[in-house]
């Protein structure tokens, strides 16, 4: 699987966990030898601006933090386009999905999902599409920006057990009818993180799920990092969820 990354995503631009020395490196350890790292590029000022407002934009740049959100809402905009054609995985920091359009909090910046898929829509690539957050915390930020849009349902699983919130995501995605979905992939729900409920296999059956709905429609897939904080057994989990996503 292509992998979007960059190394400037080792920076500790903030002292806050999605920002923590060794994160990224503990995942890049246990995935290296199984995808194809692509490298992550900027987004243009139009995309960003395609999801904020200038004013937040001016509070990112002011806060010395434009940079590298503007490369990882790059390297969305370059995983929701190999999603495309075959599952890619957006392995890009800061977070995103509590960035609304005029504010951000819980550690993002811009919002790399909504940036990603408003890029789609706008070049004809996509008509439709599915964002899938399961993240242990509620995409908040995704939700202001496109649920108006009409064009992208948003689902964050309630379930709090993990049969049921595996079974969830499963219905949810059952017969659904896109042009690509795109998963905010946080991990902080796992049973040795701050949520404590799923384990590592269950990542790797919610990217199945993912996987086969996105097949039986004809449309694409991707995900992108959000959450996550134990370094123990983050790489292993977003292992999982790519070779669920993997054909």
């Amino acid at each position: 699987m292509k992998v979007v990354f960059h190394e400037a995503f080792y920076e500790v631009y903030a002292g806050e966990p999605a920002a923590e020395r060794g994160r990224m490196e503990a995942i890049v350890e246990v995935i290296q030898p199984y995808v194809e790292f692509v490298t992550a590029e900027a987004a243009s000022e139009a995309h960003i601006a395609a999801a904020h407002t200038k004013t937040h934009v001016d509070y990112v740049r002011d806060n010395g933090l434009y940079a590298i959100a503007a490369l990882a809402a790059g390297g969305a905009i370059q995983a929701a386009h190999i999603g495309l054609h075959e599952p890619a995985f957006g392995l890009i920091r800061p977070p995103g999905h509590h960035a609304s359009r005029g504010s951000s909090w819980g550690f993002c910046y811009f919002n790399n999902m909504a940036v990603a898929l408003l890029a789609l829509r706008k070049e004809g690539l996509i008509n439709n599409a599915l964002v899938l957050d399961i993240d242990l915390h509620f995409g908040d930020g995704t939700v202001n920006i496109l649920d108006e849009e009409g064009w992208v349902r948003i689902h964050n699983p309630e379930e709090r057990g993990r049969g049921k919130y595996v079974q969830g995501v499963a219905h949810t995605l059952s017969g659904v009818e896109v042009d690509v979905i795109g998963i905010s992939a946080g991990f902080d729900y796992h049973i040795d993180d701050w949520g404590g409920v799923l384990a590592t296999e269950d990542y790797f059956s919610i990217g199945k799920i993912v996987f086969k709905s996105a097949e039986a429609c004809g449309g694409g897939c991707f995900a992108i990092l959000e959450g996550g904080y134990n370094h123990e057994v983050l790489g292993h989990n977003v292992a999982a969820l790519i070779e669920g996503l993997s054909p």
